[in-house]
């Protein structure tokens, strides 16, 4: 469905603005004047702060799993290490690509409400699986007890949102379309060497040795 372009520069502005200040810290007209449209606009096509927020996450997780699942069709014929590297390098592109959403998103998600539940009920339930299942399938021939390997997600989860929670400490590596990319690369790259080392230590540590 095409989106009419006063409805996203709402929504592109109540995400700058909801990043800097905070959803209770924005106001409709805050988000109205730097849209550039009527407040009234806000309320036709919203009802309200309330309604774009929910407007917003809802297309931003819509979007979100739209991609991942295509991303898993596309790459059903790999093994399921290369799936995982894929599903990795997806999620931190769209995240970044959204970045000032993304980290509104996390932060939001940090907190104990009414908001966080009903995502958890809906989208991130949806996501769990799809990472959950990807990573205990690419770990299948591994010698590690499930123990480990609820750990090892545990901390796979946390590199795919420590950069829109610790957005702060990335800012100066981020300053333009140019250098999002480069971020992307990079990061995605640390990740998928730490995939190469929990799944096959042995592997990893003697090719690590012939670098040197």
């Amino acid at each position: 469905m095409k989106r009419k372009p006063s409805k996203q520069k709402v929504i592109d502005a109540a995400a700058s603005l909801f990043f800097q200040k905070g959803f209770h810290g924005t106001s409709v007209r805050d988000i109205a004047e730097k849209a550039s449209v009527n407040v009234s606009l806000i309320s036709y096509y919203f009802k309200g702060k309330q309604g774009l927020l929910e407007y917003g996450v809802t297309q931003y997780y819509e979007e979100y799993l739209e991609t991942l699942e295509e991303m898993l069709r596309n790459t059903d014929s790999l093994d399921s290490l290369e799936k995982l590297k894929n599903i990795i390098f997806t999620i931190i592109q769209y995240k970044q690509s959204h970045h000032q959403f993304s980290c509104f998103v996390h932060r939001e998600l940090s907190l104990d409400s009414i908001f966080v539940r009903e995502m958890a009920v809906t989208y991130l339930a949806k996501e769990n699986h799809y990472i959950s299942k990807t990573f205990f399938d690419a770990l299948k021939e591994s010698k590690r007890n499930i123990d480990e390997k609820h750990y090892l997600l545990m901390q796979l989860k946390g590199m795919l949102t420590t950069p829109y929670i610790l957005h702060s400490d990335w800012k100066k590596l981020v300053t333009s379309d140019y250098s999002q990319q480069i971020f992307v690369q990079k990061y995605v790259k640390t990740i998928h060497q730490w995939l190469d080392f929990i799944t096959f230590p042995e592997t990893y540590s003697t090719e690590m040795k012939s670098f040197k």
